[in-house]
């Protein structure tokens, strides 16, 4: 299969490495030329959990150059989807799906707004912890499951071929009939431990043995969850806190994207991930003075660090 990944950062790497040395004929597309060079030239190395390998990946800065592709897998920031599923749109094959996988909330909205719910399906990485250490060079700390559900209602045989792929690369895969519950439980744990770990610098371990830190990422999981049950998410579980520690402590050595963003000074995702469930609790009537207290922490963060 002829796979497109958009957004080859951290995460995109470790789907490109796994997926081409399954192999598929992958294709990582993204803006750091540095990067794109760097897999060029040396091919893409990926490191932790799923063991340590260099693979044959074709690299590009522009999307076009992948086309026609059997699939396509967005994984760029929140603000980032809307223009790389138009990508997408444009280089995959008629009647192919784009896999659409961020933190936070709207990335799914945004690329059912450029290519339609009946071609995209949204996933959900959980317990990865990814980051880059070089260009052509990223690790993952875990390795725990991918969720995929359609935008389009509930599960299809496409979704479960799709699946299939992912399975054939060494990810564990479920495939949903309830997409938002995916999301909503992603969101918790992400609104747990990001701004947390961006703010003290911390792992996700060190939070969770933290006497100070980890109350504050408890509450965030708490709020969260009664955000996501005001809005009539069904969650599965029933203690927001213990769901967040369980997932903490699969990737202890986790640092955060939003800790990574923080410190290369680049924008994070905070109003997609504690901004998000902060606005969602304002619609919803629900109180989330700690999401509330993070994101304004995290945004005077960033604006130090651009003055």
């Amino acid at each position: 299969m002829k796979i497109a990944v958009i957004g080859a950062g951290a995460m995109g790497s470790v789907y490109a490495g796994l997926l081409a040395d399954a192999g598929h004929e992958v294709w990582a597309v993204d803006t750091w030329a540095a990067h794109v060079d760097a897999i060029r030239r040396d091919g893409l190395r990926i490191e932790g959990a799923s063991g340590d390998r260099t693979a044959r990946v074709r690299a590009t800065t522009e999307a076009r150059e992948a086309g026609p592709c059997d699939l396509a897998i967005v994984a760029t920031k929140v603000r980032h989807t809307a223009a790389a599923a138009r990508a997408a749109g444009e280089i995959l094959r008629p009647g192919a799906a784009a896999v659409t996988i961020q933190n936070g909330l709207g990335g799914g909205d945004a690329a059912v707004a450029e290519l339609g719910a009946g071609r995209v399906v949204i996933g959900v990485a959980g317990g990865f912890g990814a980051r880059m250490l070089a260009p052509g060079h990223a690790r993952h700390e875990g390795m725990e499951l991918i969720r995929l559900g359609e935008a389009a209602g509930p599960a299809t045989g496409r979704l479960r071929e799709i699946a299939g792929v992912w399975e054939g690369a060494g990810f564990r895969v479920r495939c949903f009939d309830d997409i938002r519950q995916l999301v909503w439980e992603k969101l918790i744990c992400n609104g747990a431990f990001g701004a947390v770990c961006a703010l003290t610098g911390m792992t996700v371990g060190e939070v969770l043995d933290s006497a100070d830190a980890w109350p504050v990422a408890a509450a965030c999981a708490r709020e969260g969850a009664a955000v996501a049950r005001a809005k009539g998410i069904r969650l599965g579980f029933d203690d927001a806190e213990a769901y967040a520690r369980d997932f903490g402590a699969k990737i202890p050595g986790g640092r955060p994207s939003m800790w990574q963003d923080l410190k290369a000074g680049r924008p994070s995702e905070i109003d997609a991930i504690n901004g998000g469930v902060a606005r969602a609790g304002r619609e919803a009537g629900v109180a989330t003075p700690t999401h509330d207290l993070l994101a304004g922490l995290v945004r005077a963060a960033e604006a130090a660090a651009r003055d």
